[in-house]
């Protein structure tokens, strides 16, 4: 008999875009974790995970897939850590990219190095960032296909680097197969995997792992809408006994 194990994306799917874990869903998710193999999967690093999650949740979780896989945590035990960087020319492009964009704002940190890849946004990241600017550029977005664009400029120019979008306002890019598929090296054939994740269109950052999950018939994967939704799904499939 196949075991059972389930795999969730963090911003989107069990917290909010890039805040800390509803209180209304905290306990009741760490039970889950508690009681079922869970692992999480997230673009963020260590850091900024556990201030999303909470110690109890990085803890209990089987494992920790941050920066899309590239550094691995068993509670506070780095196994695995991918040292790749990315080209100066590919940097260079992406500085380009910053200058001739039309968004008013820039603040906060617009290149954020990660093991095994590097974030980019156009507003930026980190603390600097408040709520109100991170709407505007959430709109500004959705009017104008930002951050598709410069995917695709991106990917046509540099075919030997992955671009996927993530979160509310930025992009991860790496080297080809560093996304979030690559964590299924650690399951098999014996395992019944349950990916649940927000960003499943083709080129936003839960699609690869959901699609390898689908291809090689480990499972299935669920699109969310918001921790809500999660939670609903999880009962709605009988998962929560």
């Amino acid at each position: 008999m196949k075991k059972s194990k389930y795999i969730f994306d963090v911003d989107g799917t069990i917290t909010p875009s890039r805040k800390k874990i509803h209180e209304d869903f905290w306990a009741p998710f760490l039970i889950f974790c508690r009681n079922h193999d869970v692992y999480l999967v997230t673009g963020s690093d260590r850091e900024k995970t556990v201030e999303q999650v909470g110690l109890d949740i990085f803890y209990t979780a089987k494992r920790v897939y941050n920066c899309s896989g590239s550094d691995v945590y068993v509670k506070d035990v780095n196994v695995y850590r991918d040292d790749w960087t990315l080209p100066e020319d590919v940097r260079e492009y992406l500085q380009e990219e910053l200058d001739s964009s039309k968004f008013p704002i820039r603040t906060g940190l617009h290149f954020e190095e990660r093991p095994g890849g590097l974030n980019f946004s156009i507003l930026g990241r980190g603390a600097g960032v408040n709520h109100i600017e991170r709407e505007e550029y959430v709109k500004w977005d959705i009017t104008t296909g930002e951050r598709k664009s410069i995917a695709d400029r991106i990917r046509n120019k540099f075919p030997d680097i992955e671009v996927n979008i993530g979160g509310e306002t930025g992009m991860d890019l790496a080297g080809l197969g560093r996304n979030k598929s690559q964590i299924l090296r650690d399951f098999g054939t014996d395992d019944k995997l349950y990916f649940f994740g927000d960003m499943m269109k083709e080129g936003q950052n839960d699609y690869p792992l959901a699609k390898a999950i689908r291809d090689k018939g480990w499972g299935e994967a669920f699109h969310v809408k918001d921790y809500k939704h999660t939670w609903e799904l999880l009962e709605y499939q009988n998962h929560l006994n």
